[in-house]
């Protein structure tokens, strides 16, 4: 069964008022690579923080768990990276569910710095009084374990969906800002992201909304 679509005004709507709501809530965006979760990521926040004050949302992206460079060259997975396996997913899961929680003065979670391509340990703070955390990336609603664990620590998840041209589009010129030629950029948002894209698409129907971006 295809999840009710939102728009990507009334999605900010709906985060909004999930801030409003008792407690902390995690929104969880998941999409495939180039899908603008991020993007929309940031718009909520923005939106939460102007409703309702600087420091009420914070995003976490999954992509802080991306195992380093060194640990992929020695796995062998450095030409794959962004695949299911090259993330630390129960580091994840583990970091999600003391977010939800909510009981800590402040949880430290890693970020991803695209300058270097590898995540960046104690980046992002997130105090307990943050009413909502949007996270997001590509692996959200995936049924393997632990992936499977997140939905129910989610107060809602989120698929972004677009036009496989517009997204493949997109990869192209985020890989070539980070230093591959064309050629080079178009095959891995082909060969690459392409794999990973079509393993988080079996998983749209797991969402509690979809998202057009």
């Amino acid at each position: 069964m295809t999840p009710p679509e939102l728009s990507v005004d009334a999605a900010v709507e709906r985060a909004v008022a999930l801030a409003d709501s008792d407690g902390r809530s995690v929104l969880g965006i998941a999409g495939a690579p180039g899908a603008g979760k991020s993007t929309l990521a940031r718009r909520v926040v923005a939106a939460v923080d102007a409703a309702h004050g600087p420091g009420t949302a914070v995003q976490v992206p999954m992509d802080g768990f991306h195992l380093t460079n060194a640990a992929l060259d020695a796995l062998g997975r450095r030409d794959r990276k962004g695949a299911i396996d090259t993330f630390d997913a129960g580091g994840y899961v583990a970091l999600v569910r003391r977010l939800a929680t909510a009981d800590e003065d402040v949880v430290w979670a890693p970020d991803f710095d695209r300058r270097v391509d590898e995540p960046v340990a104690g980046s992002i703070p997130v105090p307990r009084t943050a009413r909502l955390v949007v996270t997001e990336g590509n692996y959200l609603l995936d049924a393997d374990e632990p992936w499977s664990a997140l939905p129910t620590l989610f107060a809602e998840t989120w698929a972004c969906v677009v036009d496989d041209r517009v997204r493949v589009d997109r990869l192209v010129g985020r890989h070539m800002r980070h230093g591959r030629d064309h050629e080079a950029a178009r095959s891995w948002a082909v060969e690459v992201d392409g794999v990973n894209a079509a393993r988080v698409a079996t998983t749209v129907t797991r969402a509690s909304r979809t998202v057009r971006t």
